[in-house]
């Protein structure tokens, strides 16, 4: 028997819930996305982190099914792992949790099972992060704009660069949280999530990059997003996925005409948020689309102010990023965009060079066409642009489609 080092990080995988928003018929942790349900593909991304001390919270009539899920994912980690029977509130299951922690744990990670696809990256990142008297939570901007409302009437606008979307895993020092979490049960109050908890005992809390992965699954257009992004092995089919992206894009802008990834000198530029790249964010579309993570306007919109001016390999190498986190290479991309100016031929290889080294060296072709004098390209008002972009599981790229 192989003994395995006794570590100082514990994970609570909160997989208690009911899962009546998802409306599937069983508790949430045991719905499936594919052929695995969902508690078995947190557990997959909790073992495939650094070794931790690893708690199944199950709901009261499935620690079975549980237990069965977890010496899965754990494989010759089975010694690591634990189920203990969730309570009738979160606040209670997570105490369960704490509970069974072992002597030498120091940082206790609480993470919802709902976030299936949280990636093994982030898992360590939190982890690592804590310190002796500070929490951690990963967090995504919030990129809708928001409205104080009151009935049926909109009062006022809020300010989203005060505001952040916390994720888990949630980290926290154990010496902390766990009279943190007795306060909260001896004074029945209950907390939106551990870091609301641990911050009202009086601790500090800070924040860290979180992913687009870690997304909870709620309703069941988030488990449909989930089945997305997984390619359901039960179908066999794990190979590439395309998405098409277009962007138009005004003349009229100031400075330079910035288009598939070069300035033009002297011709007249593009109006946009950032540099007006209609080639570069048609790609940036096509790619969000074939990997399943929103679009443009989401990840790089007026939401985001650090993109204004940005020009094409910015986004691009962010875009890569993003479906990295996702667990995704990119394959090729092909653009088309019509106008009449500027000409293209005699650069097309230095823009496709550049577009292609921004993408991490995936294939990039560029081609142009006019449009015979119709439509508002054809009349020179702007320019269209269409672009398909393929995707494949990370580690597929060389793939042999047949």
């Amino acid at each position: 028997m192989t003994l395995l080092p006794v570590p100082h990080v514990a994970i609570i995988v909160v997989a208690a819930g009911s899962g009546t928003r998802l409306d599937a018929g069983a508790p949430k942790a045991f719905v499936g996305i594919d052929a695995r349900p969902i508690l078995r593909h947190a557990l997959d991304g909790v073992f495939a982190a650094a070794p931790a001390q690893v708690i199944v919270v199950a709901p009261a009539g499935f620690e079975g099914d549980a237990e069965t899920e977890l010496r899965a994912a754990a494989g010759s980690r089975s010694d690591l792992g634990r189920v203990v029977t969730g309570g009738g509130t979160r606040q209670q299951s997570v105490a369960a949790g704490l509970a069974a922690l072992w002597g030498d744990i120091t940082t206790v990670l609480v993470h919802d099972a709902a976030r299936a696809l949280t990636p093994p990256a982030l898992i360590d990142a939190v982890a690592a992060a804590v310190t002796d008297d500070t929490g951690i939570i990963p967090t995504l901007p919030v990129v809708d704009t928001l409205k104080k409302v009151d009935g049926g009437s909109v009062i006022a606008a809020v300010d989203r660069s005060e505001l952040a979307a916390a994720q888990t895993p949630q980290g926290f020092p154990r010496r902390y949280l766990e009279p943190a979490y007795a306060a909260a049960l001896a004074s029945n109050v209950e907390y939106t999530d551990d870091a609301a908890l641990f911050a009202a005992a009086g601790h500090a809390v800070r924040r860290i990059d979180g992913a687009a992965r870690a997304f909870k699954i709620t309703t069941p257009a988030d488990l449909a997003r989930a089945r997305h992004l997984l390619a359901s092995p039960t179908s066999g089919f794990q190979g590439p996925r395309v998405g098409i992206g277009t962007d138009v894009h005004a003349f009229g802008g100031e400075g330079s005409l910035w288009l598939a990834g070069l300035e033009w000198p002297g011709e007249e530029p593009l109006s946009g948020h950032s540099d007006g790249d209609a080639v570069a964010h048609a790609i940036v579309d096509a790619l969000l689309g074939a990997a399943g993570l929103g679009d443009i306007g989401e990840h790089f919109g007026t939401a985001h102010p650090e993109f204004a001016g940005a020009h094409a390999a910015v986004f691009l190498a962010r875009t890569r990023e993003l479906l990295t986190d996702a667990g995704f290479a990119i394959g090729n991309v092909s653009a088309q965009f019509q106008g009449n100016r500027p000409r293209f031929s005699a650069r097309r290889a230095e823009a496709e060079q550049v577009l292609s080294a921004a993408l991490g060296g995936a294939p990039v072709s560029i081609t142009a066409t006019t449009t015979d004098g119709l439509g508002f390209a054809g009349r020179g008002e702007g320019i269209s642009v269409t672009a398909v972009a393929m995707v494949v599981p990370d580690g597929s790229r060389n793939m042999t489609i047949g």
